[in-house]
Protein backbone atom coordinates (compact mmCIF):
# COMPACT_ATOMS: atom_id res chain seq x y z
CA UNK A 1 0.00 0.00 0.00
CA UNK A 2 2.82 2.42 0.86
CA UNK A 3 4.47 1.78 -2.51
CA UNK A 4 1.21 2.50 -4.35
CA UNK A 5 0.79 5.76 -2.42
CA UNK A 6 4.37 6.74 -3.25
CA UNK A 7 3.82 6.01 -6.95
CA UNK A 8 0.61 8.07 -6.96
CA UNK A 9 2.39 10.91 -5.19
CA UNK A 10 5.19 10.86 -7.76
CA UNK A 11 2.68 10.87 -10.61
CA UNK A 12 0.86 13.80 -9.02
CA UNK A 13 4.08 15.77 -8.62
CA UNK A 14 5.05 14.97 -12.24
CA UNK A 15 1.69 16.16 -13.55
CA UNK A 16 1.92 19.34 -11.47
CA UNK A 17 5.44 20.04 -12.73
CA UNK A 18 4.35 19.39 -16.30
CA UNK A 19 1.39 21.73 -15.87
CA UNK A 20 3.62 24.46 -14.44
CA UNK A 21 6.10 24.03 -17.31
CA UNK A 22 3.37 24.25 -19.95
CA UNK A 23 1.85 27.27 -18.24
CA UNK A 24 5.19 29.09 -18.10
CA UNK A 25 5.85 28.34 -21.78
CA UNK A 26 2.40 29.58 -22.73
CA UNK A 27 2.84 32.77 -20.69
CA UNK A 28 6.25 33.44 -22.28
CA UNK A 29 4.85 32.83 -25.76
CA UNK A 30 1.94 35.16 -25.06
CA UNK A 31 4.33 37.77 -23.67
CA UNK A 32 6.49 37.53 -26.79
CA UNK A 33 3.41 37.89 -28.95
CA UNK A 34 2.29 40.97 -27.01
CA UNK A 35 5.77 42.50 -27.16
CA UNK A 36 5.94 41.82 -30.90
CA UNK A 37 2.55 43.45 -31.41
CA UNK A 38 3.53 46.48 -29.34
CA UNK A 39 6.81 46.82 -31.24
CA UNK A 40 5.08 46.62 -34.60
CA UNK A 41 2.47 49.15 -33.50
CA UNK A 42 5.14 51.53 -32.22
CA UNK A 43 7.12 51.09 -35.44
CA UNK A 44 4.03 51.82 -37.54
CA UNK A 45 3.28 54.95 -35.54
CA UNK A 46 6.86 56.20 -35.90
CA UNK A 47 6.91 55.54 -39.64
CA UNK A 48 3.61 57.33 -40.07
CA UNK A 49 4.92 60.29 -38.06
CA UNK A 50 8.07 60.45 -40.16
CA UNK A 51 6.06 60.39 -43.39
CA UNK A 52 3.88 63.18 -42.06
CA UNK A 53 6.95 65.27 -41.23
CA UNK A 54 8.39 64.58 -44.68
CA UNK A 55 5.27 65.76 -46.51
CA UNK A 56 3.97 68.31 -44.01
CA UNK A 57 6.99 70.35 -43.04
CA UNK A 58 10.04 71.53 -44.89
CA UNK A 59 13.58 72.47 -44.15
CA UNK A 60 15.88 70.60 -41.79
CA UNK A 61 13.09 68.68 -40.05
CA UNK A 62 11.81 67.19 -43.29
CA UNK A 63 15.37 66.25 -44.34
CA UNK A 64 16.05 64.48 -41.05
CA UNK A 65 12.73 62.66 -41.24
CA UNK A 66 13.48 61.50 -44.78
CA UNK A 67 16.88 60.17 -43.71
CA UNK A 68 15.38 58.27 -40.79
CA UNK A 69 12.60 56.82 -42.94
CA UNK A 70 15.00 55.64 -45.65
CA UNK A 71 17.34 54.11 -43.08
CA UNK A 72 14.59 52.26 -41.21
CA UNK A 73 12.96 50.95 -44.40
CA UNK A 74 16.21 49.58 -45.84
CA UNK A 75 17.37 47.99 -42.58
CA UNK A 76 14.00 46.35 -41.97
CA UNK A 77 13.83 44.90 -45.48
CA UNK A 78 17.37 43.50 -45.20
CA UNK A 79 16.65 41.97 -41.81
CA UNK A 80 13.50 40.24 -43.07
CA UNK A 81 15.29 38.89 -46.17
CA UNK A 82 18.29 37.53 -44.24
CA UNK A 83 16.24 35.95 -41.46
CA UNK A 84 13.92 34.26 -43.96
CA UNK A 85 16.87 32.98 -46.03
CA UNK A 86 18.92 31.82 -43.03
CA UNK A 87 16.11 29.47 -42.04
CA UNK A 88 16.69 27.49 -45.28
CA UNK A 89 20.33 28.31 -46.11
CA UNK A 90 22.83 27.89 -43.28
CA UNK A 91 25.51 29.79 -45.20
CA UNK A 92 23.58 33.02 -44.61
CA UNK A 93 24.31 32.89 -40.88
CA UNK A 94 27.57 34.77 -41.39
CA UNK A 95 25.75 37.41 -43.45
CA UNK A 96 23.20 37.69 -40.65
CA UNK A 97 26.01 38.27 -38.13
CA UNK A 98 27.45 41.02 -40.33
CA UNK A 99 24.03 42.62 -40.58
CA UNK A 100 23.68 42.63 -36.81
CA UNK A 101 26.94 44.54 -36.55
CA UNK A 102 25.70 46.94 -39.24
CA UNK A 103 22.39 47.23 -37.41
CA UNK A 104 24.19 48.57 -34.35
CA UNK A 105 25.54 51.45 -36.46
CA UNK A 106 22.08 51.94 -37.92
CA UNK A 107 20.46 52.23 -34.49
CA UNK A 108 23.13 54.69 -33.42
CA UNK A 109 22.54 56.84 -36.50
CA UNK A 110 18.77 56.70 -36.03
CA UNK A 111 19.18 57.87 -32.44
CA UNK A 112 21.40 60.76 -33.57
CA UNK A 113 18.88 61.82 -36.22
CA UNK A 114 16.03 61.60 -33.71
CA UNK A 115 17.99 63.75 -31.26
CA UNK A 116 18.76 66.34 -33.93
CA UNK A 117 15.04 66.65 -34.75
CA UNK A 118 14.52 68.19 -31.29
CA UNK A 119 17.63 70.35 -31.44
CA UNK A 120 16.66 74.05 -31.53
CA UNK A 121 19.88 75.07 -33.27
CA UNK A 122 18.69 74.64 -36.86
CA UNK A 123 21.76 76.28 -38.32
CA UNK A 124 24.09 73.84 -36.60
CA UNK A 125 21.92 70.89 -37.65
CA UNK A 126 21.87 72.11 -41.24
CA UNK A 127 25.66 72.22 -41.22
CA UNK A 128 25.73 68.54 -40.26
CA UNK A 129 23.25 67.40 -42.93
CA UNK A 130 25.88 66.59 -45.56
CA UNK A 131 27.80 64.33 -43.18
CA UNK A 132 24.55 62.71 -42.03
CA UNK A 133 23.49 62.01 -45.62
CA UNK A 134 26.82 60.37 -46.41
CA UNK A 135 26.68 58.27 -43.26
CA UNK A 136 23.13 57.19 -43.99
CA UNK A 137 23.92 56.27 -47.58
CA UNK A 138 26.89 54.14 -46.52
CA UNK A 139 24.76 52.12 -44.13
CA UNK A 140 21.91 51.79 -46.64
CA UNK A 141 24.34 50.69 -49.38
CA UNK A 142 25.82 47.98 -47.15
CA UNK A 143 22.36 46.75 -46.15
CA UNK A 144 21.19 46.63 -49.76
CA UNK A 145 24.33 44.73 -50.80
CA UNK A 146 23.59 42.00 -48.25
CA UNK A 147 19.90 41.91 -49.19
CA UNK A 148 20.40 41.64 -52.95
CA UNK A 149 23.21 39.09 -52.57
CA UNK A 150 20.90 36.89 -50.46
CA UNK A 151 18.11 37.25 -53.03
CA UNK A 152 20.41 36.44 -55.95
CA UNK A 153 21.68 33.36 -54.12
CA UNK A 154 18.14 32.13 -53.46
CA UNK A 155 17.15 32.79 -57.09
CA UNK A 156 20.22 30.90 -58.36
CA UNK A 157 19.36 27.87 -56.24
CA UNK A 158 15.77 28.03 -57.43
CA UNK A 159 16.85 28.18 -61.10
CA UNK A 160 19.21 25.20 -60.67
CA UNK A 161 16.52 23.18 -58.93
CA UNK A 162 14.01 24.05 -61.66
CA UNK A 163 16.44 23.01 -64.42
CA UNK A 164 17.10 19.67 -62.70
CA UNK A 165 13.37 19.15 -62.21
CA UNK A 166 12.66 19.88 -65.89
CA UNK A 167 15.28 17.33 -66.96
CA UNK A 168 13.78 14.67 -64.68
CA UNK A 169 10.28 15.43 -65.98
CA UNK A 170 11.46 15.10 -69.60
CA UNK A 171 12.98 11.70 -68.84
CA UNK A 172 9.82 10.55 -67.06
CA UNK A 173 7.60 11.81 -69.89
CA UNK A 174 9.68 9.87 -72.41
CA UNK A 175 9.40 6.75 -70.28
CA UNK A 176 5.62 7.14 -70.07
CA UNK A 177 5.42 7.36 -73.90
CA UNK A 178 7.42 4.18 -74.47
CA UNK A 179 4.86 2.84 -76.98
CA UNK A 180 5.72 5.54 -79.53
CA UNK A 181 9.28 4.24 -79.80
CA UNK A 182 8.00 0.67 -80.20
CA UNK A 183 5.61 1.69 -82.97
CA UNK A 184 8.32 3.50 -84.89
CA UNK A 185 10.60 0.50 -84.66
CA UNK A 186 7.79 -1.84 -85.81
CA UNK A 187 6.92 0.29 -88.85
CA UNK A 188 10.49 0.55 -90.16
CA UNK A 189 11.57 -1.99 -92.85
CA UNK A 190 14.99 -3.54 -92.59
CA UNK A 191 17.14 -2.39 -95.50
CA UNK A 192 20.41 -3.73 -96.70
CA UNK A 193 23.36 -1.39 -96.69
CA UNK A 194 23.85 0.50 -99.94
CA UNK A 195 27.32 -0.85 -100.66
CA UNK A 196 26.63 -4.54 -99.84
CA UNK A 197 27.03 -6.96 -102.78
CA UNK A 198 24.63 -9.91 -103.11
CA UNK A 199 25.83 -13.30 -101.97
CA UNK A 200 26.90 -15.43 -105.02
CA UNK A 201 25.58 -18.65 -103.47
CA UNK A 202 22.17 -17.12 -102.83
CA UNK A 203 22.00 -15.70 -106.38
CA UNK A 204 22.89 -19.09 -107.91
CA UNK A 205 20.26 -20.85 -105.83
CA UNK A 206 17.59 -18.35 -106.87
CA UNK A 207 18.49 -18.63 -110.60
CA UNK A 208 18.37 -22.44 -110.37
CA UNK A 209 14.97 -22.50 -108.67
CA UNK A 210 13.16 -19.97 -110.87
CA UNK A 211 13.14 -22.07 -114.16
CA UNK A 212 11.99 -25.16 -112.27
CA UNK A 213 9.12 -23.24 -110.77
CA UNK A 214 8.09 -21.98 -114.24
CA UNK A 215 8.18 -25.44 -115.89
CA UNK A 216 5.97 -27.09 -113.29
CA UNK A 217 5.50 -30.87 -113.49
CA UNK A 218 6.63 -31.27 -117.15
CA UNK A 219 10.17 -32.19 -118.05
CA UNK A 220 12.82 -29.63 -118.57
CA UNK A 221 12.91 -30.04 -122.42
CA UNK A 222 9.31 -31.18 -123.10
CA UNK A 223 7.12 -28.61 -124.92
CA UNK A 224 3.76 -27.80 -123.43
CA UNK A 225 0.68 -29.31 -125.13
CA UNK A 226 -1.68 -26.81 -126.74
CA UNK A 227 -5.30 -27.82 -126.20
CA UNK A 228 -8.38 -26.20 -127.69
CA UNK A 229 -10.80 -24.44 -125.36
CA UNK A 230 -14.17 -26.05 -124.82
CA UNK A 231 -16.87 -23.69 -126.12
CA UNK A 232 -19.24 -24.93 -123.42
CA UNK A 233 -16.90 -23.70 -120.71
CA UNK A 234 -16.54 -20.22 -122.22
CA UNK A 235 -18.40 -17.42 -120.43
CA UNK A 236 -21.52 -16.18 -122.12
CA UNK A 237 -22.27 -12.48 -122.38
CA UNK A 238 -25.64 -10.93 -123.09
CA UNK A 239 -24.46 -9.06 -126.21
CA UNK A 240 -23.24 -12.24 -127.95
CA UNK A 241 -25.42 -14.01 -130.46
CA UNK A 242 -26.28 -17.61 -129.82
CA UNK A 243 -24.68 -20.15 -132.13
CA UNK A 244 -27.14 -21.65 -134.58
CA UNK A 245 -27.15 -25.44 -134.70
CA UNK A 246 -25.86 -27.02 -137.89
CA UNK A 247 -28.51 -28.56 -140.12
CA UNK A 248 -27.94 -31.76 -141.93
CA UNK A 249 -29.38 -32.20 -145.41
Amino acid sequence: MAEAIAILALLFVAFVALGVFVTVKAVKAAKRGVDRTITQARRTVEDTTLRAKTYGTGGVTAELAQLRLSLRTSMRATQDALEAGAAEDASLQESLQLFRRLSAHGHELDADLKRLERDPDRAGVAAQLEELRERTQRIIHSAESLRWAARDRARKFADDDLASLNAQIDVEAGALRHWTVSEQEGLSWPTEPAGTAPDPAVSATRSAEEPDAGRGASGPDEPRAITAKDPRQQPFYSWQKSTRPETTN
